[in-house]
């Protein structure tokens, strides 16, 4: 076991911490970027690691990478990665904004190696974190314990390591080798050989739900497929221009200062611009799918509507799924082998954050305009958040579309109380 000291920590490094790191080191602090390091549970970067078709694409223009909204100049970009690997030409000649999956990946993996000052550990697991304090309880800073027992002391905590999966109620009961979350997709069904043939049921309406259904021909070809969606249908994203505008990094100023209740309104209203929809291409992919399965013949998989999941259990060694039709309230039993959520992510607090916090002596959690949680104004150490403040940032918060002025706003902050505190110890 060892310990070790940084100035600042960030648990994660996915996008949200990447386009923090590279910001760190184009502040013109190099004091500061020699003393942040990266925590990686995994012992490489992978974007939506459990997700990764090969056909998958960003819905997000490549232009809302890491840096450039921030930095054109950036040499992080996305076109630098391109043109580093001797991509560019080819990937302009796809006249597309939105670039494969696996290709963001790899540009993720790229930045990462390509930090000169910014450190990363990969293969580092937070276990748990607790709050130092003075002799007036203001707290100083932050002992984080990883799950190998080492122990990391650090001023300023950064934590975007993404929200926990969401296992409906119904579900919570199923033995885990029955269920498999988006999340763990790709790596739970490698474990399946290919040719067993199994009855599977995909629950969910929206992108991640559809990714699965999809995969699951290929991945699963001699199997009986049944997705079941609550609403009345599969949908599109809301892709308007002017809805998109609020992803807009300057609207996140304009929700924030708007009052609460207006807020939840304009949460519910963007559902469709991300949470409950399909990538309009993808759909028309799946639909193309499906009506060529119909005319050949290959009958193997269907679409359930307005049907939603009232229970789930085993009886004879079979996943029982309580199905109710939405549009005449009949209920019927489904039995399947596996099953596949597709059902989003917690919309409370990471847990690591909830555990935080209590440690903290908080009874909740609020956060600034500059991503900063509340502990206090006595208080030299931080805590901020990435990903998780769409209740008071947008729901833009959880996405690409923010992450390079996000980065900025929290980079500004940092260097601002350093500043502040080293003139107060001047006087």
């Amino acid at each position: 076991m060892t310990h070790r000291e940084v100035d600042v920590l960030a648990i994660g490094a996915g996008p949200a911490n990447l386009a923090l790191a590279a910001a760190i080191e184009e502040c013109g602090s190099t004091e500061l970027a020699e003393s942040t390091l990266l925590l990686e549970q995994a012992p490489d970067i992978k974007w939506q690691r459990d997700l990764l078709m090969p056909w998958a694409r960003s819905q997000v223009s490549f232009l809302k990478d890491l840096v450039t909204l921030r930095n054109p100049r950036s040499k992080f970009s996305f076109l630098s990665f391109l043109h580093d690997h001797g991509r560019l030409d080819h990937f302009v000649n796809l006249g597309t904004f939105h670039p494969y999956r696996w290709e963001f990946s790899d540009y993720l993996q790229w930045v990462a190696t390509s930090l000169e000052r910014v450190q990363i550990r990969y293969s580092a697991r937070a276990a748990g974190i607790t709050a130092d304090r003075d002799s007036n309880d203001a707290i100083t800073g932050w002992t984080v314990t990883l799950t190998d027992g080492d122990t990391i002391h650090c001023r300023d905590l950064v934590i975007g390591g993404g929200r926990d999966a969401r296992i409906p109620e119904p579900f919570a009961d199923l033995p885990p080798d029955r269920v498999i979350h988006s999340s763990t997709y790709r790596g739970r069904i490698a474990e399946i050989p290919k040719d067993q043939p199994l009855r599977a049921v995909v629950v969910g309406g929206a992108q991640s739900a559809a990714e699965m259904f999809y995969a699951l021909h290929e991945n699963l070809p001699q199997s009986q497929i049944t997705m079941v969606v609550r609403s009345i249908g599969l949908q599109n994203y809301q892709t308007s221009k002017f809805v998109n505008e609020l992803f807009f990094p300057s609207f996140v100023d304009d929700f924030y200062d708007t009052p609460q209740e207006v807020r939840s309104q304009v949460l519910d209203e963007m559902r469709f611009t991300n949470y409950a929809g399909l990538a309009p291409p993808f759909l028309d992919e799946l639909y193309t799918m499906l009506y060529r399965n119909r005319m050949l013949g290959a009958q193997r998989s269907e679409v359930r509507a307005m049907t939603e999941v009232t229970g789930a259990r085993i009886e004879d060694n079979d996943v029982v799924l309580d199905l109710r039709d939405r549009k005449t309230g009949k209920e019927s039993p489904l039995r399947c082998d596996l099953v596949l959520l597709g059902t989003g992510y917690d919309t409370r607090m990471p847990a690591l954050v909830r555990d935080l916090a209590e440690h903290a002596g908080l009874d909740s959690v609020s956060v600034s305009r500059n991503y900063r949680v509340d502990l206090g104004a006595s208080s030299p150490g931080a805590v901020y958040l990435q990903g998780v403040n769409e209740a008071t940032h947008g729901i833009a918060d959880s996405l690409i579309s923010v992450l390079a002025h996000r980065s900025h706003d929290i980079v500004t902050d940092l260097l601002t109380r350093r500043s502040t505190a080293e003139a107060g110890a001047a006087r």
